[in-house]
């Protein structure tokens, strides 16, 4: 059992929400009409507090169960997953990373959650809060710094292409498993079959057993 009942639920929230946000954050900025673009504000705003909310219950889940060691970047093992996602997995080599519930995520998924976390989310987080707020700082010493509606939302775009390239890579990598819906039926079930090696946190090929 790699993750469990919450981690699965926020997991498939936050995809829901993030998916709505872009699409009608694409809206509002005139790039196709879907919802209208009263609605598209509206559902936008509403799916912000939502996933903020979310965040904020999540990190302090992360924080109280000690999760977030899965997220705690890490060095060793990068140029072979690197090596494998560009070559390696084309030729039907081993993985060099298999998951288990000491460690959940390889060395390249830890640098880009915390790419994620450290940088992305905060961008689109505190650029989309100054953006619906813009009538209340838009008089104060940020406006004196040069600060201004133009900047924050060219800021949030930038911000919301991001995570949109994130989404799209993630859904690729959730294809490199043993099968193409190994890691999709995981996020789903919270069962992975995974090789299993009680001295290592990256087992090594052999027997699989659903751990």
């Amino acid at each position: 059992m790699l993750f469990r009942g919450y981690e699965r639920f926020w997991h498939w929230s936050q995809a829901v929400l993030m998916i709505g946000m872009a699409l009608t954050g694409f809206e509002i900025r005139g790039t196709y009409t879907l919802f209208g673009f009263e609605t598209a504000i509206d559902l936008h705003v509403y799916s912000a507090w939502a996933l903020i909310v979310l965040w904020v219950f999540t990190i302090f889940w992360h924080l109280t169960t000690g999760e977030f060691r899965h997220y705690l970047p890490r060095t060793e093992g990068v140029v072979k997953q690197i090596e494998y996602y560009v070559r390696g997995i084309f030729l039907g080599d081993p993985a060099p990373f298999h998951p288990s519930e000491k460690a959940k995520h390889n060395p390249l998924q830890r640098l880009a959650y915390l790419a994620l976390k450290a940088f992305m989310i905060p961008l689109i987080w505190v650029t989309g809060l100054l953006y619906l707020f813009y009538n209340d700082w838009v008089t104060t010493w940020l406006v004196d710094l040069g600060l201004t509606l133009e900047i924050v939302a060219i800021l949030h775009v930038i911000a919301a292409f991001l995570m949109l390239l994130f989404l799209i890579a993630h859904l690729y990598l959730i294809t490199t498993g043993e099968t193409i819906g190994q890691h999709m039926k995981a996020m789903i079930t919270g069962w992975e079959d995974v090789p299993v090696d009680d001295h290592h946190d990256t087992p090594k090929a052999g027997s699989s057993e659903k751990s």
